[in-house]
């Protein structure tokens, strides 16, 4: 419709214009109004109408070489004010009538658009928000029914083993707890989140009255749950490890946790560790039988990046060199 009237606006301008003074007739300016409209619809058809009046208004220019004897541009005196009056009411009428009316009505489905998006964004984060609080309860719901198997064992190596499973659980619960409680859905503040880990695995192996300092240095970053989850797992396995055989009974010692970019900031770097006893360098996680140790090493593989363990310092130190990885979470192998 946009370009039927467009044409036929275009037809009635081009006979009015050679009848009215030619290059001087005052009708010659809606062919600017007809460019507007193809605008309107497309840039394609606007570009056509463009360079359709630019060809339009050069053979008006020289209509004197196609010898058209109805044609001259002169306005004639008799009929300039009357041609004037109707050229500036016909484009007052197209400026406010048609492609006013038309951006006025593309202006406010732009807006109602607008409000539709800001209203399933709102519907989405909240769906989403929900999802990391009910799997946040989930996993609750796991570690208690674990902590209620353990309660009921009386081997002692088995309560231990369910007791790292509970927090390995946990260590997952917080990280859905902490994007549940945020306003940005996709990203967590790791800094607070390893402190609160660190915090409740020291005082659920060791105890409230433990001699455990824990030395944290990680620098304002905001991670993915892709990224989050399996670097929560790995910190826990390191602490945890750390607080039964590098730190025994309740000795004092110190793990220290630091956090920061790699020089070339594509990387994260990762130094994790105790001043304890550490383990005898023919210890791999081929011959090891703990599966705290194994798991270290496939979470940094899950994470693509590289570990090497750190003989300059007393203990067992880590440096693990890892990236943020995307969307696609891929199992433990």
């Amino acid at each position: 419709m946009y370009n039927v009237t467009s044409l036929v606006t275009l037809f009635s301008c081009i006979v009015i214009t050679l009848f009215s003074g030619g290059i001087n007739s005052a009708f010659i300016f809606v062919l600017g109004l007809v460019v507007f409209a193809g605008y309107v619809t497309t840039k394609r058809y606007g570009e056509v109408y463009l360079y359709s009046a630019f060809i339009i208004v050069t053979l008006i220019y020289f209509q004197s070489i196609l010898s058209l004897p109805f044609v001259r541009n002169v306005v004639p005196e008799a009929s300039q004010d009357l041609f004037n009056f109707i050229s500036i009411l016909f484009s007052l009428y197209l400026l406010g009538g048609v492609f006013g009316k038309i951006l006025v009505k593309t202006h406010y489905n732009l807006y109602r658009s607008k409000l539709e998006v800001e209203q399933k964004v709102r519907e989405k984060e909240t769906l989403i928000k929900e999802v990391h609080h009910r799997v946040k309860n989930n996993l609750q719901t796991v570690s208690s029914l674990l902590s209620l198997q353990a309660r009921n064992m009386k081997d002692e190596e088995m309560k231990k083993m369910i007791k790292s499973s509970q927090n390995r659980v946990n260590s997952m619960a917080m990280v859905h707890e902490m994007l549940y409680m945020r306003e940005d859905l996709s990203k967590i503040e790791y800094k607070s989140y390893v402190e609160e880990l660190s915090d409740y695995l020291v005082r659920s192996i060791k105890g409230t009255d433990n001699r455990i300092k824990v030395a944290i240095d990680i620098i304002d970053i905001n991670l993915g749950i892709d990224t989050a989850i399996p670097l929560g797992l790995l910190i826990n396995e390191a602490i945890t490890n750390s607080l039964k055989y590098g730190i025994k009974d309740n000795g004092e010692g110190e793990i220290s946790i630091a956090l920061k970019k790699s020089q070339d900031e594509k990387d994260y770097v990762l130094n994790i560790g105790d001043n304890g006893d550490g383990y005898e360098e023919s210890i791999t996680p081929q011959t090891t039988t703990s599966l705290g140790l194994k798991l270290i090493y496939n979470l940094t593989r899950q994470l693509q990046g590289s570990i090497l363990k750190d003989c300059t310092k007393k203990g067992t130190n880590y440096i693990i060199t890892f990236k943020e990885i995307g969307q696609n979470f891929q199992p433990i192998g």
